[in-house]
C-alpha cells in the first residue's frame, strides 16, 4: 500500500511509517556505550520513541543534509557517513554502478550509523537497512542558493580520499548543481516520498521543512 501524506503542523507525515511529534522534553538516557542504544524523541508527557540506530538523511542538493547529520551525530552519539566522501575514487573518477552499489552495502552492514547523500538510484538500498528516515524538504531556491555559494568556497572539511579541491571542478558541479535543482524541484521530492513509501514502510518518517523544524527536531532528541 502506498503512502499517503497529510500535513500536520507544519510538518509532513507519511502513513505506513509512523510520525513523531516535535514535542521537547529532553530526558536523560544513561549508557556506558552511546552506540549501543538509539536516541529517542521526549513528548511532554514523558513517553519517548526511539529514532533507531539507523537512521538515513536525504533532501535535494544543497538542502542541509550533511550539517544536520552531522548535528544528529552529536546528538545522539552515532556514528555519521557522509556519502560523498565515499562516492569518488581517487583523482575523482566516478565508481561503477556495480562498484557504487557494493561499497554501500558494506558502509550499511554496520548496526548503528546516521548516512547523508542523494544518489537517488541507491536509495531504496539505504531504506531497506534504515530505521528512522530524516527528510529534509528545503526550499528549492535555498538548496539552489547553498549550492551556486559553495561553488564560490574553498571546501572547509573533509575532502574524498585521493582528491584534491579544484575551482573549476568546484564552479562545475556546484553551478550546474543549480540547474538541476530547479530541473527537479518537484519530481525529485515526489519520487523520494514515492521510493519510502516502496520500501520503507517499516520506518519512522519524518520531514523538516524549516531550519526551525530542524532545530525542534534536535533539540528532542534525547543524548
Amino acid at each position: 500500500m502506498g503512502a499517503s501524506v497529510n500535513s500536520y503542523s507544519g510538518h509532513t507525515e507519511l502513513s505506513g511509517a509512523p510520525y513523531l511529534p516535535l514535542g521537547a522534553r529532553v530526558a536523560s538516557n544513561s549508557s556506558d556505550n552511546p552506540l549501543g542504544t538509539s536516541g529517542t524523541l521526549c513528548s511532554m508527557n514523558g513517553a519517548s520513541r526511539t529514532i533507531g540506530r539507523r537512521v538515513l538523511v536525504d533532501g535535494m542538493m544543497g538542502s542541509g543534509k550533511s550539517t544536520f547529520a552531522r548535528a544528529l551525530g552529536a546528538r545522539t552519539g552515532l556514528p555519521v557517513i557522509h556519502l560523498d566522501l565515499h562516492y569518488w575514487k581517487p583523482g575523482w573518477v566516478r565508481p561503477s554502478d556495480d562498484e557504487w552499489r557494493e561499497r554501500q552495502r558494506t558502509l550499511l552492514a554496520g548496526g548503528a550509523w546516521i548516512i547523508d547523500g542523494n544518489y537517488n538510484e541507491t536509495l531504496p538500498l539505504r531504506l531497506e537497512r534504515a530505521e528512522t528516515v530524516v527528510f529534509l524538504d528545503t526550499p528549492w531556491w535555498l538548496c539552489a542558493s547553498r549550492a551556486f555559494v559553495r561553488g564560490l568556497r574553498k571546501p572547509g572539511g573533509e575532502m574524498p580520499e585521493g582528491c584534491q579541491d579544484s575551482r573549476c571542478r568546484r564552479l562545475r558541479d556546484e553551478w550546474g548543481g543549480v540547474g538541476r535543482i530547479w530541473r527537479n524541484r518537484r519530481s525529485e521530492p515526489e519520487r523520494a516520498r514515492s521510493e519510502v513509501s516502496r520500501h520503507g514502510s517499516h520506518t519512522t518518517v519524518q520531514v523538516l521543512c524549516s531550519r526551525r523544524d530542524a532545530r525542534e527536531f534536535l533539540d528532542a532528541v534525547c543524548r
